[in-house]
């Protein structure tokens, strides 16, 4: 089933206790696509600027299964652009600078041949726009976003009109809590129920992530990764993300245990994600690596 991704694409500049690396590229959208484009066909919705490196479109390009026609290229305008910096133990990072550039400015327009998009996924930016964005697909069978901290605390009523319209939601422990002033994850991923959603992903990093669906609960370990294999957690949330719709929309399938299938393949895409800057060792991998580590997770978490 046709899968699309809307979102950031942008140039990062990170820095961890592993090394560094200065514009590479980054954004929401694009480590959702490198990720889902091993298990299925995605179209990418989303802008840069003038300044967008052309190695870096050549990198998206060269994934396999990533449609570029939904992304604008606005020659006077600037692309979105991120540094930061990892503490010691990776869970900790403080943001250097933060360039919106194209983000302050329209959202992207929907290519007329992506209107028939059946899984859509919502990557973060302003709820305003994805709730825009989101009507541009009518015929959408699971319809899913991420957030962020920065739109609870600013666009927090935007942000609830969005999730009336959504199946899914993904969004780490500490902003579920955050929206729902609960102090559990799990309370708060059912109070996030009632704002309208069928289903919430509640992501906790090193300790795997929590499905709360209007059928049941499921959690799911994070991968058992050696630390010296871990050189940069940026995007992983977002591979997860790409991982877990990946698979539904392959599977053409929404139901409950879909899902927490699904988080598996997300979980797994993430861990690969981990072990290089940027989008490096996604863009190294094979579909045999992948079998081979779904394997080994699932005879480590004795998940579906």
């Amino acid at each position: 089933m046709p899968l699309i991704v809307t979102g950031t694409i942008g140039i990062d500049t990170v820095h961890t206790p592993s090394g560094s690396a200065e514009r590479v590229l980054g954004g929401s959208c694009a480590y959702f696509a490198a990720a889902a484009s091993h298990l299925t066909p995605v179209r990418v919705v989303g802008a840069v600027g003038g300044d967008w490196p052309a190695d870096h479109r050549h990198r998206l390009e060269s994934f396999r299964g990533i449609d570029l026609r939904g992304l604008e290229l606005r020659p006077n305008s600037t692309t979105f652009a991120w540094g930061g910096r990892y503490f010691d133990n990776m869970n900790r990072r403080e943001t250097l600078f933060t360039h919106l550039g194209v983000l302050e400015e329209p959202p992207p327009n929907v290519p007329a041949a992506f209107s028939d998009s059946q899984f859509v996924f919502l990557a973060n930016t302003h709820p305003g726009v994805q709730l825009n964005l989101l009507q541009k697909f009518p015929h959408r069978r699971l319809a899913v976003a991420d957030t962020m901290d920065l739109w609870i605390n600013i666009a927090r009523e935007d942000l609830l009109r969005l999730f009336k319209e959504l199946h899914g939601v993904v969004l780490n422990d500490e902003e579920a809590m955050q929206l729902t002033e609960r102090r559990n994850a799990i309370s708060a991923a059912r109070a996030i129920l009632d704002l309208g959603p069928t289903f919430v992903v509640v992501k906790k990093g090193e300790h795997g992530a929590v499905l709360v669906h209007r059928d049941g609960n499921a959690t799911i370990p994070a991968f058992p990764a050696d630390e010296k294999h871990v050189v940069d957690p940026t995007g992983a949330g977002d591979s997860f993300a790409g991982g877990m719709m990946g698979h539904l929309a392959a599977k053409a399938a929404t139901d409950f245990r879909s899902i927490q299938t699904a988080l598996a393949w997300g979980t797994v895409m993430a861990s690969f994600t981990i072990e290089s800057f940027s989008m490096d060792r996604l863009h190294r991998l094979d579909q045999m690596q992948i079998d081979k580590r779904m394997a080994d997770f699932r005879a480590a978490s004795r998940v579906g």
